[in-house]
């Protein structure tokens, strides 16, 4: 299974008199995902399912990749806002869905949960190596049989402006 991790894009800043769940993709913001997803679309990719965290620039971010026609199906996945944990994700969504080693899933999530849980599934534990910019992806080959975590590989970490 190919799993592609995209950070949402540029969203507003943090404010008192906004809630970080509520936060927005900037006019930019936006118009840089669209470029990025555009991109991605050219070079032939299609995601089966699009899971979302239930942030709203995540969720708007994932809005952007179906308008593009990288997915036709979406929904949001609880385990991917920011204080989620790869390992639960694993074990109370990924697993029990029981995909085919064909599945190509994408998940629109945050930093720094996106670079720890690329890897934890490439190397059993987050080290800070890995740094995703916003509209980044990386993507990371799951194991067809077992625990995917610390024996998978990855095979994309692109950050945006190479696919610009």
């Amino acid at each position: 299974m190919e799993l592609y991790l995209i950070r949402h894009g540029i969203a507003q800043e943090k404010r008192s008199d906004i809630k970080d769940e509520a936060r927005t993709l900037t006019k930019e913001g936006r118009q840089k995902t669209e470029k990025v997803t555009q991109r991605l679309k050219s070079l032939g990719l299609y995601f089966d399912l699009v899971a979302t965290s239930p942030l709203m620039r995540a969720y708007q971010t994932a809005e952007i990749i179906i308008e593009t026609g990288l997915s036709a199906h979406l929904e949001k996945c609880p385990q991917l806002a920011p204080d989620g944990k790869v390992e639960s994700w694993v074990a109370d969504w990924l697993e029990p869905r029981q995909y085919s080693p064909q599945t190509q899933l994408a998940l629109v999530g945050h930093e720094p949960n996106l670079s720890s849980w690329a890897e934890i599934l490439l190397w059993g534990e987050a080290k800070g190596s890995i740094l995703l910019k916003k509209a980044g992806m990386i993507g990371v080959k799951l194991p067809d049989k077992g625990s995917p975590l610390g024996r998978s590989q990855m095979f994309w970490l692109t950050p945006p402006k190479y696919l610009l």
